[in-house]
């Protein structure tokens, strides 16, 4: 099952499929490690749900929802 970023709960996991959009936001969420095939933990977000933190490739990031809207995830169970 494929659903965005933002989407996820705290604890979910996934690997990405690809980033939605094309430009400046594309290009740095790739620079962040956000690249296909990529493991990501949905880790938590902030009480009024911006930002959001996932663990990706041993460390911790930080996501505007919108950043997080753009990452096509698969769902792992």
């Amino acid at each position: 099952m494929q659903k965005t970023l933002n989407l996820f709960r705290p604890g979910e996991r996934g690997a990405v499929v690809r980033i939605a959009g094309e430009g400046a936001v594309k290009r740095r969420l790739f620079d962040m490690g956000l690249t296909p095939s990529a493991e990501v933990v949905f880790l938590k977000a902030a009480p009024l749900g911006d930002p959001v933190e996932v663990e990706i490739r041993g460390y911790r990031l930080s996501l505007r929802k919108a950043e997080a809207a753009s990452v096509v995830m698969e769902v792992k169970a």
